[in-house]
């Protein structure tokens, strides 16, 4: 059962949570703020990052019991508290609050496992869209996620709403420079594809040769990974020079482009359905 009843908003513990909005505090304290009963349910049953601390009020406890008994099974602490603390805490509590370690993939890990579609997010800066392409990916079947060094906190409190609890589905690798992610995709037998409006292949016209695509051709039922740019400007002319292919999205309609988060969701369901 959760511990004595929270009452007091200004309360230092109160606080602490609150300051992990703080990019310079998540760091400093190596945990982030889990907010909502959605993301809180995945983070307590998922193997990992370690959940130290649940806040819930009286009502969401009851109402989320099976969230209460994970996190206590998982032996993260459960802190009973009112309302006005927990929305102290986060506007966004719905009732559920959690404090987790710092989710640290490793690139490493992750080509060590032979991945077969990785999406690659390079200087992507609005956190609700690196959350909805992290999403996108776990809904794909994507095998991991990279934020290179120039990308948005994965951490930030948007971020993590927007993954709506696919953060702990799978690894997250965030900081290394694209260079030698590209270098270490390549090496693990994966092309590397980038999704450029400009791009010299249709999305489209590779679904239809897929499994049997002719040289000089990227076939998407291989192992690819794709890279996804900046929300306003694409990718840099010096990263499309470090991918294999370039590749378009289709445009049937009079829209101008698609946003990120729409053509990552698109790049990555077209390789799901040719690998299978």
């Amino acid at each position: 059962m959760p511990d004595d009843l929270l009452t007091n908003p200004r309360a230092d513990r109160v606080k602490a949570v609150r300051a992990l909005a703080s990019r310079s505090v998540r760091r400093r304290s190596g945990t982030f703020l889990v907010e909502g009963p959605q993301a809180v349910r995945e983070a307590v049953t998922a193997p990992g990052p370690r959940v130290h601390d649940v806040y819930v009020t009286p009502d969401a406890a009851a109402r989320y019991g099976e969230i209460v008994d994970a996190a206590l099974a998982a032996g993260a602490r459960v802190r009973s508290g009112t309302p006005e603390v927990l929305d102290a805490m986060s506007p966004d509590a719905q009732g559920v609050v959690a404090v987790a370690d710092l989710v640290h993939g490793e690139m490493g890990a992750v080509l060590a496992r032979r991945p077969r579609l990785v999406a690659v997010l390079a200087h992507v800066r609005d956190p609700g869209n690196a959350g909805t392409v992290l999403r996108a990916s776990d809904a794909a079947g994507a095998d991991a996620v990279v934020l290179t060094a120039s990308s948005v906190d994965v951490h930030n409190p948007k971020c993590v709403r927007a993954t709506a609890g696919s953060l702990f589905h799978l690894p997250v690798v965030t900081g290394p420079e694209l260079p030698e992610v590209v270098a270490g995709l390549r090496a693990a037998g994966l092309q590397v594809l980038a999704a450029a409006g400009s791009g010299t292949h249709d999305l489209d016209d590779l679904l239809d040769v897929a499994g049997a695509a002719p040289a000089g051709v990227p076939d998407l039922a291989a192992p690819t990974a794709w890279v996804f740019g900046n929300e306003a400007w694409g990718l840099r002319d010096e990263d499309l020079a470090l991918a294999d292919a370039a590749v378009r999205v289709p445009l049937r309609g009079r829209a101008e482009s698609l946003n990120l988060a729409t053509a990552a969701a698109v790049c990555l369901y077209a390789s799901g359905r040719a690998q299978r």
